[in-house]
C-alpha cells in the first residue's frame, strides 16, 4: 500500500536513514538532509515546516514549498517537494515540483505514483499546471512525468521542461 505523508518535525529514524541513502545531489535533485547527523536533520525538518508555511518570497528567491515522503508498505521509499508558485529562475531550472526514490527502492514503480500523489497535492494547493524541469540525460524521470500526463515543452542543452495539467 503506498501513502504520502507531509513532512513532519516529529519524523524519526526512518526518513532519516531514507534521506541518507539518497545522494546528496543527483539528477538534478538536491537532498540537502544526505549527510547531516540526526541532530542537524531534526532542525532542518523545522526549518522545512516552516518553509511550507511561508507567504510570498523570503531572501530574495525562496518560494514556500511543501516536503512529502512516500511510503510503500509501511517504510519510507522517497520523497518530493511541491513550490508553491514559480519565479523566472525557477521556470528556468527547478519547477514546481521535485522528487527522488532511494536507491533501493528504484524501477518498481514509485517514482511513477509519487509524481501522481505530488500532482494531487499541487492541484489541492490551487496550482493548475506544474511545471518540471528535468536533466537531458535523466530518461527514467522524463517518462515518469510524461506517464503523468506531461507534455514536453522545450529542450535546452541541459533540461526538458515538461508541464503537467493538475485538472485533469
Amino acid at each position: 500500500m503506498l501513502e504520502l505523508k507531509r513532512l513532519s518535525v516529529d519524523d524519526g529514524l526512518d526518513i532519516y536513514t531514507m534521506l541518507q541513502e539518497i545522494p546528496a545531489e543527483e539528477n538534478g535533485l538536491i537532498n540537502k538532509a544526505n549527510g547531516l547527523t540526526f541532530d542537524e536533520y531534526k532542525e532542518w525538518l523545522i526549518v522545512k515546516q516552516r518553509d511550507s508555511e511561508q507567504e510570498g518570497i523570503v531572501d530574495g528567491w525562496k518560494v514556500p514549498s511543501t516536503t512529502f515522503w512516500l511510503y510503500a508498505d509501511g517504510i519510507p521509499v522517497g520523497f518530493g517537494s511541491v513550490r508553491h508558485f514559480l519565479t523566472e529562475a525557477l521556470r528556468k531550472a527547478g519547477g514546481n515540483i521535485g522528487y527522488g526514490i532511494a536507491p533501493a527502492f528504484r524501477g518498481k514503480g514509485y517514482g511513477k505514483e509519487l509524481l501522481r500523489l505530488l500532482l494531487n497535492e499541487a492541484k489541492e494547493m490551487g496550482i493548475d499546471k506544474v511545471l518540471v524541469t528535468i536533466l537531458l540525460d535523466n530518461i527514467a524521470s522524463q517518462a515518469v512525468a510524461i506517464a503523468n500526463g506531461g507534455v514536453v515543452t522545450e529542450r535546452t542543452d541541459e533540461r526538458v521542461f515538461i508541464w503537467i495539467d493538475t485538472k485533469k
